[in-house]
């Protein structure tokens, strides 16, 4: 009975391998001739008419003008025992931090003493020299006496012996000459204690001068702001023992670190004039000049709306760095506020819009439709057999029309490039070759 009944089931299979078997061959054959619908490329139509030109781009509040605190050039070790907080408003003339005075004290006492010596030295020398002096005057007057009596024995000569006359011409010359060696003695005497005077003189400016240079030092222990605005401190590079690798997160300077001669310390930055800096596309460039007016929203105050103006624009391009992922060159832009606010706050983002020049009665096509061919813009222009590149000029630019002149209003365009679809231009090219009619763009 179970046979029985399975019996026809068997019968359909059967029945459609045969179909299958008979039919296969031929569904082959006829697959290859099923042709996918042909992709038509994009076009637009060129037009007429104004191009407003608007630049948008994302900066940052910064103080127009700000005071780097620096720690003063001295030497020795300089440990910072008060220091004002991140985000504290001082006025100008204020004190922003303050070093530890003891080791340039130390100094001044020190170069205090040397002074004092150097002037006991200076009046001991005066004192030597004036003895000195006296003494050379007396010996002076001596040999000069020695000689009056040697001429007087000489006039004897007449009236003593040729043994005792030689003998008095002889004391004679004795007594001239040494008047003569104490006379050149004296002399080196005054120019030896002059000298030792201006080295008693020298050492006494030296220790003079390292002691106001001492006093200056410990005035320069307190640092000062020019300029009233908010304190933003440094981080301690030092803090990591001089390692640091990117993205490392370091602290603030506090009191109590140890900074070298000449460290920046802190920035002061005034809040009563901010402006903007912020970075442009190379494309944007061309469209930016000083003086074109902008508006500005801040992020942190919603809703608000501040006039601006461009301040200035840099001529030479910055590119980022290659392990920050992005090596697009961008040209710094700074953005003056018309007008100041008091919730504004260095480093808070915006959102500018700059208003560059307006064009009218200009040839527009979506920035899709240019590009670039041996170093030239070029537009892809549908003819009766294809397209057909043409060279074009590019008189300006925006993010959704570029203003071009070389085509005549009505053109049709394409959006996308015929050469890379992988089909000739126009009909009889051969496969994967494409071919341009007319060949403008050569």
């Amino acid at each position: 009975m179970t046979s029985k009944c399975l019996l026809p089931g068997r019968l359909k299979w059967i029945a459609v391998v045969a179909v299958l078997v008979m039919v296969g061959p031929r569904l082959g054959t006829a697959l290859p001739q099923i042709h996918k619908p042909q992709h038509e490329i994009p076009t637009a139509a060129v037009k007429r008419g104004g191009l407003d030109v608007k630049v948008y781009t994302t900066g940052e509040l910064r103080p127009a003008k700000s005071v780097m605190i620096v720690a003063p050039s001295v030497s020795g070790n300089l440990r910072i025992v008060r220091l004002a907080k991140t985000g504290t408003l001082i006025p100008a003339g204020g004190v922003v931090v303050e070093f530890d005075p003891s080791e340039q004290q130390y100094n001044l006492d020190q170069n205090r003493f040397d002074l004092k010596e150097a002037e006991q030295a200076i009046a001991k020398a005066k004192a030597d020299a004036a003895v000195q002096a006296a003494k050379d005057q007396v010996e002076l007057l001596k040999a000069k006496f020695d000689v009056r009596r040697a001429e007087l024995d000489v006039g004897k000569n007449e009236l003593v012996s040729a043994i005792d006359a030689e003998k008095n011409n002889l004391a004679l010359k004795e007594a001239k000459r040494h008047l003569a060696q104490l006379e050149e003695d004296i002399k080196s005497h005054s120019v030896s204690n002059q000298a030792g005077l201006e080295v008693a003189r020298e050492k006494e400016r030296k220790a003079r001068l390292l002691m106001q240079q001492a006093e200056q030092n410990i005035q320069s222990m307190g640092v000062k702001t020019t300029v009233a605005g908010l304190v933003s401190l440094k981080e301690n590079r030092q803090a990591s023992g001089g390692f640091f690798f990117p993205g490392m997160k370091l602290p603030e300077y506090r009191e109590g670190d140890q900074v070298g001669p000449g460290t920046m310390v802190a920035e002061v930055m005034n809040v009563d004039l901010m402006e903007i800096q912020c970075k442009v596309d190379e494309s944007d460039r061309a469209n930016l000049n000083t003086g074109q007016p902008a508006e500005v929203r801040v992020d942190a105050l919603p809703g608000r709306l501040f006039p601006a103006k461009v301040k200035t624009v840099a001529g030479m391009a910055s590119r980022g760095t290659p392990w920050s992922g992005n090596t697009t060159s961008k040209f710094d832009v700074s953005i003056g506020l018309d007008k100041s606010d008091t919730e504004f706050r260095p480093g808070l983002t915006v959102q500018a819009v700059i208003e560059g020049p307006q064009t009218k009665d200009v040839l527009l096509v979506p920035p899709q439709a240019v590009f670039e061919k041996n170093g030239k813009p070029v537009v892809y222009v549908k003819t009766g057999a294809g397209f057909e590149a043409r060279p074009v000029k590019v008189t300006r630019r925006t993010e959704s029309q570029v203003a071009i002149e070389g085509v005549s209003e009505g053109t049709v365009v394409a959006l996308v490039n015929p050469e890379e679809e992988g089909r000739p231009s126009r009909p009889g090219g051969p496969a994967g070759q494409p071919v341009l009619v007319g060949g403008g763009g050569q």
